[in-house]
C-alpha cells in the first residue's frame, strides 16, 4: 500500500497547529487561572507546579508544530527531494539518483489538491517533470513532450510535434553502465534530450535491431501534458497510460545531488549535476 505522505504531513501540521492554537486561546488561560486560585489558597509549590504542567498531548503538539510547519512549507512550496526508482529516464538519470524538484517553477500549488494558487510559469517541451500519472498515486518522472493542443506522432524512432519533425541525431555507441542500449539526441524547446533505445536481435534474420518503444499518434487535450521517458525503448509513459492533467504536476526536476542505489553501498556525489 502506497503511503500518501503529503496528505499525512498536511494533516499532522493542521492537527498540531490546532492544538497549539487551542492551548494559546483556551487551555493556557485555564492553567493560569488555576495557578492564581491555588496561590490564593496558599497551596504548596508542588500543587502549583502540577497545575502549571502542560498535558502530554498539548506539550507534544506545541513541540512538533514548528518543525512540521517548516517542513510543510519547504516541501510544498520550495523544493522536495526524490529518488529515481527505475531506469526509465536513462541515460541522463539512472536508478539511485537523488534529485531536487523545484515546487515553484510551475506556480505555487495547493498541497494534496494540486490546484494553482499563484501562477509563475508553465511546463515547456523538454522539461524533466515530476507528476502523478492518471489514476496512480505514485510519483513519476518523465520529460515533457506535448503541451495542451499539440499533435504528437512517434514512429520509426522519429518524434514529430505539430507536423514538425524533432531534430534527432543518432549518436550510436553504448552507455558503459548499460551496453544493451543505443544513444540518440533530440533537440527540444527547453533542452536537448539525450535518449536511448533498446538494442536487440531479430530472430528471423539474426540481424541487430533497435527498439524505440511503443508508437502512435496522440492529440493532447487542453489542461494536460504528454510525457515520455528518455529511455524510449523501456519506459511506461503517456504512450501507455495517457495524458497528465495539469493538477497532477508536482514540480520541475532541477538537479542531481546524490547517488545511492543500494542501502549497502556508500552514497556518492560524482553524478551531481544540473538536469537538462
Amino acid at each position: 500500500m502506497d503511503i500518501d505522505f503529503p496528505l499525512i504531513l498536511m494533516v499532522a501540521t493542521a492537527v498540531t497547529g490546532l492544538i497549539a492554537l487551542a492551548d494559546k486561546l483556551w487551555f493556557a488561560k485555564q492553567r493560569l487561572a488555576r495557578i492564581d486560585e491555588l496561590r490564593q489558597q496558599q497551596a504548596s509549590s508542588e500543587e502549583v507546579e502540577e497545575a502549571a504542567k502542560e498535558p502530554f498531548i498539548i506539550e507534544q503538539g506545541k513541540s512538533f508544530f514548528p518543525v512540521l510547519a517548516i517542513v510543510f512549507v519547504l516541501r510544498s512550496f520550495i523544493a522536495e527531494p526524490f529518488q529515481i526508482p527505475s531506469g526509465s529516464m536513462e541515460p541522463g538519470l539512472v536508478k539511485g539518483d537523488f534529485i531536487l524538484v523545484s515546487k515553484f517553477h510551475y506556480g505555487l500549488r495547493m498541497p494534496v489538491f494540486g490546484n494553482t494558487l499563484v501562477p509563475v510559469g508553465e511546463p515547456e517541451r523538454g522539461d524533466v517533470m515530476v507528476f502523478f500519472p492518471p489514476n496512480d498515486p505514485r510519483y513519476f518522472i518523465k520529460r515533457v513532450i506535448g503541451l495542451p493542443g499539440d499533435k504528437i506522432v512517434y514512429r520509426n524512432k522519429q518524434l514529430t510535434i505539430n507536423g514538425k519533425a524533432v531534430p534527432t541525431k543518432e549518436l550510436g555507441g553504448e552507455p558503459p553502465y548499460n551496453p544493451t542500449k543505443y544513444l540518440a539526441q533530440e533537440q527540444m524547446d527547453a533542452a536537448d534530450a539525450e535518449v536511448q533505445w533498446v538494442v536487440g536481435v531479430d530472430r528471423r534474420t539474426n540481424q541487430k535491431v533497435v527498439w524505440a518503444g511503443p508508437e502512435g499518434e496522440w492529440t493532447v487535450p487542453e489542461g494536460s501534458y504528454f510525457m515520455m521517458g528518455d529511455n524510449r525503448g523501456n519506459s511506461h509513459d503517456s504512450r501507455g497510460w495517457g495524458f497528465v492533467p495539469e493538477e497532477n504536476i508536482v514540480g520541475k526536476a532541477v538537479a542531481v545531488w546524490m547517488h545511492w542505489e543500494n542501502w549497502s553501498d556508500i552514497p556518492g556525489f560524482s553524478r551531481n549535476k544540473w538536469i537538462n
